[in-house]
């Protein structure tokens, strides 16, 4: 298991717009942004009956994790179940592509059935949820503008227009009512990376002059309903 580095910094408008004219000077955007340089990230997270990932993320417990549905675009044609784990500071992610029949199960509160044919790491996500009896809480909803780096695998994001949706039987539609999370032009800047982030990038985006925060897309989009 390789876990990586995630540093996270809420900006405003005019600082996203400094940072992504010098990110671009020496990063590529991400292959799959296409001519708008961004695309939309839909995520539907989970919890149990006693809101534990929610109280995790507001208590800074370690370690953690949290499952998610994930899919790009307005096009659920390829639909992922996530889990992302935090120990010591650092995160590392799991994934395995589901079919949408499994997809909906999920999100009606059933669970798929787990079977032997499965990939064993999908197997394993499965029972992870069935036994911690995870049900869908809300569904995040963003813009991101990444760009990568090789050395050291690299990416830095720009997400802005965050917003957060109950109504997570709509998800796979992309069709639900939404409720803005961030003011009006602030966005979260996120950098993650392997062993080392070249020192050529932590200049560029000065690190130093920005505000580090814990911030948590699916804590700020389930305290908008609580």
């Amino acid at each position: 298991m390789k876990y990586r580095h995630e540093y996270k910094y809420v900006i405003d408008a005019r600082q996203e717009a400094i940072l992504r004219v010098r990110v671009g000077g020496i990063l590529q955007p991400d292959i799959h942004t296409g001519e708008t340089g961004a695309y939309v990230v839909r995520s539907c997270y989970f919890d149990d009956c006693f809101d534990s990932c929610l109280n995790d993320n507001l208590l800074g417990a370690e370690p953690r994790s949290k499952f998610r549905l994930r899919y790009y675009g307005d096009d659920p044609g390829t639909i992922r179940l996530e889990k992302k784990s935090k120990i010591n500071g650092m995160t590392y992610k799991e994934l395995c592509p589901i079919s949408r029949e499994e997809a909906e199960q999920f999100l009606s509160g059933a669970y798929p059935t787990v079977e032997p044919e499965m990939p064993q790491l999908k197997q394993r996500l499965f029972t992870e949820v069935m036994q911690r009896a995870l049900q869908p809480k809300t569904i995040v909803t963003y813009e991101r503008a990444p760009y990568v780096y090789p050395g050291g695998n690299v990416r830095v994001t720009f997400d802005r227009v965050l917003s957060s949706s109950n109504d997570t039987e709509r998800f796979l539609s992309g069709d639900y009512l939404t409720r803005p999370v961030f003011p009006i032009g602030q966005s979260v800047l996120e950098i993650k990376w392997d062993e080392l982030l070249p020192p050529f990038i932590k200049e560029t985006l000065q690190l130093e002059n920005l505000q580090w925060t814990a911030f948590s897309k699916y804590y700020m989009c389930r305290a908008v309903h609580l």
